[in-house]
């Protein structure tokens, strides 16, 4: 049976956010899609960016993942499936976003069984493939230190920076960031506090958002 959690969250937006927005959404089916938004963040259930950033329907082009990981651009297609290259293809090349915003948070499942070693969840260890694409990353921040926790969020920040500069490798990305039509920005969000750290593009430093 299909969830009873989902059916009833369905009746509220037709009867509420639906009746309230229908010219938009028929304009979105007539006109298509245009965000000038794209976002990047994890699959983690506690942290949508429509929710965060209280976006309406056509306002952004998300694409989550675990632990919110842009891999580097692979010449060779033809052997594995990329999901997040796809979608990244598609917003850059087909939607002309004129932003991309990778968006970490705390408390990462995905980072945190990395740079805990935790044990696989199944025999295919997907999870633990995909993460090991940071292995680099935790090289260079080096060993935990007593503040683990302190480490681990500075881990989190790192593996935004990395979704950053891997993004670069993508020519189209290259070309339009050089160009000034695109601009690539890093967040981090903090999940028990609701607070919204963006990242300095010239010291590389999160800080958290003021009005």
């Amino acid at each position: 049976m299909f969830p009873k959690r989902l059916t009833e969250g369905y009746v509220s937006f037709l009867h509420g956010r639906l009746e309230r927005e229908r010219a938009r959404y028929e304009t979105l089916a007539e006109k298509g899609q245009h965000p000038e938004i794209m976002v990047i963040g994890c699959g983690d259930s506690r942290v949508a960016p429509e929710t965060i950033f209280d976006a309406g329907p056509g306002e952004m082009f998300v694409v989550r993942n675990i632990a919110n990981l842009v891999p580097p651009c692979e010449p060779d297609v033809d052997t594995s499936y990329h999901g997040t290259s796809a979608a990244i293809e598609f917003g850059v090349n087909a939607l002309k976003v004129k932003h991309i915003v990778v968006m970490g948070h705390a408390s990462c499942g995905g980072v945190a069984a990395f740079a805990n070693k935790s044990a696989p969840l199944s025999k295919r260890d997907f999870i633990g493939k995909w993460m090991s694409q940071i292995a680099p990353v935790v090289d260079r921040l080096g060993p935990p230190t007593e503040d683990h926790q302190g480490w681990i969020r500075q881990l989190e920040w790192a593996v935004v920076e990395y979704s950053l500069n891997n993004l670069m490798t993508f020519p189209a990305v290259r070309e339009r960031v050089q160009d000034g039509s695109l601009t690539l920005h890093g967040a981090y969000f903090g999940v028990a506090t609701g607070l919204l750290f963006v990242r300095d593009p010239e010291s590389g430093e999160f800080n958290a958002y003021t009005e």
